[in-house]
């Protein structure tokens, strides 16, 4: 790709795997910041060693140890992740192109996300759970060049925690939503979710975009 196609959000193939652009920095020499989505590892590269990749349909993919399909019909129910294809947020809310959040709330096919966000039934489509009929792969560019013990590893969410702390979040944490500027304490975590104080629920990858949280104190540091 050439710099100035290159878009915070887009979907990109690198290393025959699937990342999402978090930044583009073009007074430097490597000016694409990358987000690995199956581990959210991240990587700064080139726009040229990059391939553009367009979510559609029946796509499958690899978030976070979990593989999804995406699913342009179904109507979400709250608990359902949602990706964001076509961003027209209002005012008040903060999201941006391929943005994936939880659906708290369901009206009408609009919904509202756990981060407080209200997305319109145009703007996204569902992340159905698990690998559906006829889908097509986009966790790799080429998978017959992944071996088989990789593939399942990368589908695994417990291996995620196991081998990198820097991913491991703690309940008395406390980071500051960049977007609201509100500062708030983690006092519970799912597998793959945090709960602030204040009722907010966000997936755990959100807190390594630090465009949208900041850690301010970490609870072990004092253990």
């Amino acid at each position: 790709m050439k710099l100035f196609q290159v878009r915070k959000g887009q979907f990109v193939f690198y290393r025959n795997e699937l990342h999402q652009v978090y930044s583009v920095k073009p007074m430097f020499k490597k000016s694409v910041h990358l987000y690995r989505l199956k581990d959210m590892q991240q990587i700064l590269t080139k726009a040229s060693e990059i391939e553009l990749c367009r979510p559609q349909h029946n796509d499958t993919f690899i978030f976070y140890g979990k593989r999804y399909t995406i699913d342009k019909n179904k109507r979400p129910e709250p608990g359902d992740y949602i990706l964001i294809i076509k961003p027209a947020p209002d005012f008040l809310d903060h999201y941006s192109l391929n943005a994936i959040e939880k659906v708290d709330s369901v009206e009408d096919g609009n919904v509202v996300t756990t981060r407080d966000n209200g997305v319109k039934h145009s703007e996204y489509v569902v992340m159905v759970p698990g690998k559906s009929e006829a889908s097509r792969e986009i966790a790799y560019y080429d998978k017959s060049l992944v071996p088989e013990e990789q593939q399942i590893q990368d589908e695994s969410i417990t291996y995620l925690a196991e081998s990198d702390t820097n991913l491991k979040p703690a309940v008395g944490d406390i980071y500051i939503d960049v977007n609201k500027e509100t500062k708030a304490m983690i006092v519970a975590m799912t597998e793959d979710e945090v709960i602030f104080g204040h009722g907010v629920r966000i997936h755990v990858v959100d807190l390594l975009n630090e465009e949208k949280y900041k850690l301010v104190y970490r609870f072990e540091e004092d253990l």
